[in-house]
């Protein structure tokens, strides 16, 4: 049904084609999925226009090309799917448990992880989509891409510009599963988390650090208290 209009895209996308972005790509965020090698500014210039295509579209539509997008197996498609749903605010609204699940594809790396964790399963966990019981089994899974989706996934309960409010208990509560984990990937999300959470709110995030700081990574205690004292995370 989409064929078409993704090949369409993958030509448009082709054009802005950067063989350093590409041979950068293979050592930043390895995947299984091809890349085209496509500034994020270029990129989002094509999501922009599809936007545009596709703003008469019923929700539903709009849903379904996100899930062909993702599964076509080529990562700025990925990318482009999580950041279409994220301009289609009324759409997301309309996501419903199966459909997060079905966005699911191909974690293998940093950014598809974290913009499926922040866009769509920390969306849909904050609006109540799906349940705090769907995030921990992220949060269990011996697959260190799930787990830090699930981190991922706590910023959109904290930031401004993903329409954060705040939100300690189930932030904490998340972040307290990851405290012992040494995977590179899971403690940088943490630091995140934290951080994310200390611009909102300050306090729960210096009594998790003391309550924690024998067990928690060196590099999540000194990032988030530098986030607390500097409002930076480096300098």
């Amino acid at each position: 049904m989409y064929q078409d209009l993704i090949q369409d895209l993958l030509a448009t996308i082709e054009t802005f084609q950067d063989p350093k972005r590409l041979e950068m790509a293979k050592t930043v965020y390895p995947t299984s999925s091809r890349v085209i090698g496509v500034s994020n500014p270029n990129l989002k210039t094509v999501i922009r226009e599809l936007h545009l295509h596709s703003k008469q579209w019923e929700n539903r539509k709009k849903i379904e090309l996100a899930k062909a997008l993702v599964n076509e197996g080529t990562f700025e498609l990925q990318q482009m799917a999580y950041e279409y749903l994220e301009l289609n605010k009324k759409t997301k609204a309309e996501l419903i448990p199966q459909d997060v699940e079905d966005l699911n594809v191909r974690m293998d790396n940093w950014v598809v992880t974290d913009y499926y964790g922040a866009f769509i399963v920390g969306y849909a966990w904050r609006e109540n989509i799906i349940p705090m019981e769907r995030v921990k089994q992220f949060m269990r899974s011996d697959n260190v891409w799930q787990r830090r989706l699930a981190l991922a996934a706590t910023t959109a309960l904290n930031q401004n510009a993903r329409g954060g409010k705040g939100d300690a208990p189930r932030t904490l509560e998340i972040c307290k599963m990851a405290v012992d984990d040494r995977e590179d990937m899971v403690v940088k999300a943490l630091s995140w988390a934290l951080r994310a959470l200390s611009m909102r709110l300050r306090g729960p995030v210096e009594d998790f650090l003391e309550e924690y700081e024998a067990r928690l990574a060196k590099r999540v205690i000194r990032e988030v208290w530098r986030k607390l004292e500097t409002g930076r995370k480096y300098g």
